[in-house]
């Protein structure tokens, strides 16, 4: 069945490039042509579907690179994880992913839960068995024994214990190995967030396990010393990439940051939707430290991926659109951050048929009232969302 889809302006999704009075012709779940649209017009069939779309933007859908659908973004939804069976946390799951779906964001790479839950909601949707988004699943992520997310089943004591899980990790389907190198902030008595979990040698014995498997792998780190270490070892993204030290500063290495940008490891800051609130609670000083990190990593060319860590307090899965307008806060041009949410994205996760409109990629496509290249506030409430060619909004 084709879908012919028409807009004021189609954005492709690289900086710059738009076609004005554009369409999308889809077959199925697949974009077959793009380009004016007289000229689609033309190349669609009789039977296709017309889905006109005046005073709106078609886009590719958003990639939000760093959720936890195992959480729910409640006041505890630590605790709320824990009092869950298996059952009731993969239906929560489920509606956490559509909703997220229903927002304009087509993409999710989850990060850690329970035991590889995910896995199991990830497969229902890429068979039709449920309607939501594409999925990238990590499963338990690596932790030490004791350590930053414990709760999610990953704990690992020695080099064995790493490579039994990666090995089970990737015999289950898993899409990456996620780790934390660094503590976090959610979990009662692990360590504190600028410390070390692993050693370098463990990071590298990690990544090179993970390749083995052909899978990349996600670092979660805060501390300079984690993220260094991370990027020595050749892991794929480096989450949050803080740069904290012991005595509760901040350390940037022009040498590691260098290093990022020249074997492309993207830093997802993964920062949420109340960034606002963040920065306020955190006082002018810290704030731009903060502020002067991000600039100085991409004066640096280390590329950035957005993700909110959807799922932890007040990161509601819903609020993608509100979470880039941090990023314009900081200087970022809107159709800069439109590329980094969908072609960026892609291409820093791995795959090579979404975060494009182009002949021969999925059918991943939001429509969305106004111009997103004037004000990121038009993402909110996309009127069209399309995954793999199946609406998820519109008629």
């Amino acid at each position: 069945m084709q879908r012919l889809i028409t807009a004021d302006t189609v954005l492709t999704g690289p900086a710059g490039q738009a076609v004005p009075n554009g369409a999308v012709l889809v077959d199925d779940h697949e974009i077959v042509a793009v380009g004016n649209i007289d000229d689609i017009r033309r190349r669609a069939s009789t039977e296709a579907i017309l889905h006109e779309h005046t005073g709106h933007t078609l886009l590719p859908g958003l990639i939000n690179c760093h959720v936890h659908l195992a959480l729910d973004a409640s006041d505890e939804p630590l605790q709320h994880y824990l009092d869950s069976g298996d059952t009731d946390l993969l239906l929560a799951m489920t509606g956490r992913a559509q909703a997220a779906a229903r927002s304009g964001v087509t993409t999710l790479r989850d990060l850690g839960d329970r035991d590889g839950l995910v896995f199991h909601l990830r497969d229902a949707i890429e068979n039709g068995t449920l309607t939501g988004p594409r999925i990238l699943a990590a499963g338990a992520p690596l932790t030490s024994p004791g350590g930053h997310c414990h709760f999610f089943g990953g704990e690992v004591d020695g080099d064995d214990a790493v490579r039994e899980h990666i090995r089970d990790s990737a015999d289950r389907g898993a899409d990456l190995i996620k780790i934390m190198a660094s503590g976090g902030q959610i979990t009662p008595a692990s360590p504190p967030m600028w410390a070390s979990q692993f050693t370098a040698e463990q990071l590298r014995l990690a990544v090179k396990e993970a390749a083995v498997a052909g899978l990349p792998v996600a670092a979660h780190a805060h501390g300079t010393e984690a993220i260094a270490a991370a990027v020595e070892a050749g892991a794929s993204t480096i989450e949050h990439c803080t740069w904290m030290t012991g005595s509760g500063g901040y350390e940037t290495r022009d040498d590691v940051a260098t290093a990022m940008a020249e074997h492309g490891i993207h830093a997802c800051l993964a920062w949420p939707p109340h960034w606002r609130a963040f920065l306020e609670r955190l006082g002018p000083d810290r704030a731009e430290r903060i502020v002067n990190r991000v600039h100085w990593m991409r004066d640096l060319g280390v590329r950035m991926i957005p993700g909110t860590d959807a799922g932890l307090r007040g990161s509601h899965f819903t609020r993608f659109a509100e979470a880039l307008g941090l990023y314009e806060h900081l200087g970022f041009a809107c159709d800069e951050i439109i590329e980094m949410a969908t072609t960026t994205a892609a291409k820093a996760l791995g795959l090579n048929d979404v975060g494009t409109i182009a002949p021969g990629y999925s059918a991943d496509l939001i429509a969305v009232k106004g111009d997103p290249r004037s004000t990121l506030n038009s993402l909110r409430g996309p009127d069209l969302v399309m995954i793999r060619g199946t609406l998820i909004v519109g008629e």
